[in-house]
């Protein structure tokens, strides 16, 4: 497996991501990661959708918290035929108790606790935190990899504008 030392860093220290990193104008690599019922999702669950995947660290964390609030109150002003997913290591039962405890409920969240499957196919799987790295992916209705970013610093927000203009445009 790649790794890519120094790809990410947390607070300034550089941290390393496993797996090669996807670009835009790729197809989509499958995936298999949990739901909040521990039932199997993968790719193809989301089948002429477009999906907005963002993998997080923890939803137990301050810039997270802030994300995954963020997405889901814009997600109320875009088609229904695109999904938001958030993707973490976070344990199904967690994740689910997050989204009850702040009224989460336009976005769906999947954990890749169990097979590291999504972090390692997108090269998003931060090697000495066993965590994901915080990245965007966007992908059409043909599972087309039309943006990526992978944000530099893991306490940073991603560009929020960047990706809704592009939603706008798929819309």
């Amino acid at each position: 497996m790649k790794e890519r030392p120094g790809a990410v860093s947390f607070q300034g220290n550089p941290l390393t991501l496993i797996g090669e990193p996807v670009q835009a104008g790729e197809k989509a690599i499958g995936f298999e990661v949990l739901s909040g019922d521990l039932a199997k999702v993968t790719l193809a669950n989301f089948k002429d959708s477009v999906k907005v995947i963002c993998t997080v660290p923890s939803l137990d964390t301050p810039v997270c918290d802030m994300e995954i609030k963020r997405f889901n109150q814009e997600a109320e002003k875009l088609s229904s035929n695109i999904q938001i997913l958030f993707i973490s290591m976070d344990l199904p039962f967690a994740q689910s108790r997050f989204c009850q405890s702040f009224n989460i409920g336009k976005v769906k969240t999947l954990s890749d606790h169990a097979l590291a499957s999504f972090g390692v196919g997108y090269g998003a799987l931060i090697k000495e935190l066993r965590l994901l790295t915080r990245a965007v992916f966007i992908v059409d209705q043909k599972d087309n990899i039309v943006y990526v970013e992978y944000v530099k610093e893991i306490t940073q927000q991603p560009n929020y504008d960047k990706v809704l203009s592009i939603l706008q445009g798929m819309m």
